[in-house]
């Protein structure tokens, strides 16, 4: 699987684009802010086409570029790509700017040099925890984890980044977004946030995943389950 992350230009949120290989569709998870142009030069590098966009959860700093991302022209009729989220966390879409206090506002602005504008999505798809969806060739199945917002949700697909090789001992990736990071999770402290939701889908969620799957989160360096179960405090104490 062609896989290529890479941090926004503001809280080192990780964006990924996926795709079963060069010259494929591809999707777009977490398309956080300033990330339109990257997102266009790694389509134009591997000859990729955005088919969907995949959210783990809808913060701004994991959604802000979502509409452009997602493409689309009204006017010429050319239709822009879903954008998937949980249907716990779609209010979020209509206005996440409205849902920051006025100083987070004003840090952003000054550090980009404009207004801090959104638009929401032309096409909102909701899903599920259970669900499976096909996209560019792809199986992604959705595990609901509520606890660092209502919809936050865990992507798992059946295959590995080409750069792993065939020799790495793992089984399938495993996209995180805010539940599970390297040494930590998500905070819950947050509107919409639940810290006994949390420790709930860490323990019914997280711990149950097979020690071999690799996991890509929304800020911070790749990890695994297994390292996660041995090392992470949030887990330590927890049983499945």
């Amino acid at each position: 699987m062609l896989t290529i992350g890479f941090p926004a230009a503001a809280f080192g949120t990780n964006c990924y684009v996926l795709a079963t290989g060069p010259g494929e569709d591809c999707v777009v998870v977490d398309p956080g802010i300033g990330v339109e142009d990257q997102v266009a030069e790694v389509c134009r590098e591997h000859r990729l086409r955005p088919t969907a966009v995949l959210l783990t959860h809808g913060h701004l700093d994991h959604v802000y570029a979502v509409t452009p991302v997602c493409g689309g022209d009204t006017a010429a009729g050319v239709p822009a790509n879903p954008a998937y989220i949980h249907q716990d966390d779609r209010y979020r879409l209509v206005d996440p700017i409205a849902m920051l206090d006025d100083g987070l506002v004003e840090m952003l602005e000054s550090q980009f040099g404009r207004r801090a504008t959104w638009r929401e999505p032309e096409r909102v798809v909701t899903v599920i925890g259970g669900e499976h969806l096909q996209l560019a060739g792809l199986d992604v199945a959705i595990a609901h984890a509520p606890g660092h917002t209502e919809g936050s949700v865990m992507f798992t697909i059946p295959r590995l980044p080409d750069q792993l090789g065939d020799g790495s001992g793992l089984s399938a990736t495993c996209l995180s977004g805010d539940v599970l990071f390297a040494g930590s999770i998500g905070r819950s402290d947050l509107a919409g946030g639940d810290p006994a939701a949390m420790e709930r889908s860490l323990r019914e969620v997280v711990l149950p995943m097979p020690d071999d799957v690799l996991v890509l989160p929304g800020h911070g360096p790749q990890t695994t389950i297994g390292r996660e179960r041995t090392t992470n405090p949030y887990l330590q104490g927890l049983k499945a």
